[in-house]
Parts: structure tokens; sequence; C-alpha cells
């Protein structure tokens, strides 16, 4: 999967949101408190997940421009 410079700075951007997330649920872990540990475990890759592979209403025109763009042009790889 390769990712443009607009979905790197959206991972970045729920990666610093997810990271504390994911530390607390490990720290609960360790303490013994496996239910709400794991729980915000899978929060924390939710996070990260959901954003990736769900498609937004604000996503289509960026989907749409890059259908565009590269129906217009092609790869040097092509030829």
């Amino acid at each position: 999967m390769r990712l443009g410079i607009l979905e790197m700075l959206g991972l970045g951007a729920s990666l610093i949101f997810a990271i504390p997330v994911g530390v607390f649920g490990v720290q609960l872990l360790t303490d013994g408190q496996t239910v709400f540990g794991g729980g915000m475990l899978l929060l924390a890759v939710l996070m990260v997940a959901l954003p990736q592979y769900l498609t937004m209403p604000q996503d289509l025109p960026t989907i749409a421009a890059e259908k565009l763009v590269g129906g217009a042009t092609k790869d040097p790889d092509d030829e």
C-alpha cells in the first residue's frame, strides 16, 4: 500500500493519539486488569486501522480526483 503525503500526515496524526492509549493499555495489562487493558489496546489499533481502510464522505473528492488524473496520464512503467 503506497501512501501519499496527505495519507502519511493522517497516519501520523492518528499515531499521535493512538500511541498513548496503547501504552496505557499495556500498563493496565501488566497491572493485571486484562479486560480494560485489552480494550485499550484494541481501541489504539482501531484508531490507526479504521481511517486507513474506511472511506469517509470527505475522501470522495480526493478519490475522484486521483482516478481522473490516473486515467488522463500514463505511468512511465506502462510503456
